[in-house]
């Protein structure tokens, strides 16, 4: 099966041209401010200039206001927002609206019953639907997505989505495999598993994450 990838956060001309020479579908900028990975609008506007038209750049936001969103679509930069929020299924509908651009929902699961709840909120109302783990309850650095944590990829198995979905959460170039056949994603995302350290995006790991998709 023809397995796609989006590498998110990141904040270096080295880090995107890998995830372009890799064959990555999607790459992501974060704009959440508490995130290590978060990067200025001007700064994000120059690396999206640098990705040829078939990878789609994709801008992450939590729970934003019509005035940051409209700072970042002004310029053309982005081709999808990434909700990683508390949006609700009207806001999300609005903020779609107001971009009129293609929407992501990423929902934090750890239950099947979470799985079914999120499809059933945002699946008439996202384009497209993000699958990622809870963060640890006592993990003081937790942010709404990319802590590294996967969730159990069982809760997956037999669900019907009606929407395109993509799997996060503690992914890795070593575990996407295992990932991807436990739960017949089709589209993988990744951000602290091609890390050297927190926020900080390595070349190689982005290199083997995307060598690992290739594979499948």
């Amino acid at each position: 099966m023809a397995i796609v990838a989006k590498i998110c956060g990141l904040r270096t001309e080295e880090a995107v041209q890998a995830a372009v020479a890799g064959g990555a579908r999607y790459v992501g900028f974060v704009c959440y401010p508490p995130s290590p990975r978060h990067i200025a609008f001007h700064e994000a506007e120059k690396l999206a200039a640098l990705v040829p038209a078939h990878v789609l750049r994709v801008g992450l936001f939590v729970d934003p206001d019509d005035d940051l969103l409209g700072e970042w679509l002004e310029g053309g930069a982005l081709d999808m927002l990434q909700l990683h929020g508390t949006e609700s299924a009207k806001r999300v509908a609005r903020i779609r609206t107001i971009a009129d651009l293609p929407v992501m929902k990423a929902v934090r699961v750890a239950t099947r019953e979470d799985v079914e709840q999120a499809i059933d909120v945002y699946g008439s109302v996202a384009d497209r639907l993000m699958f990622d783990a809870t963060p640890l309850a006592d993990d003081p650095q937790a942010l709404p997505g990319g802590n590294g944590v996967p969730f159990d990829w069982r809760i997956l198995e037999g669900v019907t989505v009606p929407k395109p979905w993509m799997l996060s959460g503690g992914l890795t170039p070593e575990n996407v495999a295992a990932a991807v056949h436990a739960t017949g994603a089709k589209a993988v995302d990744v951000s602290s598993g091609v890390e050297s350290t927190r926020g900080v995006k390595s070349v190689e790991r982005i290199k083997a994450f995307l060598a690992a998709t290739a594979k499948l």
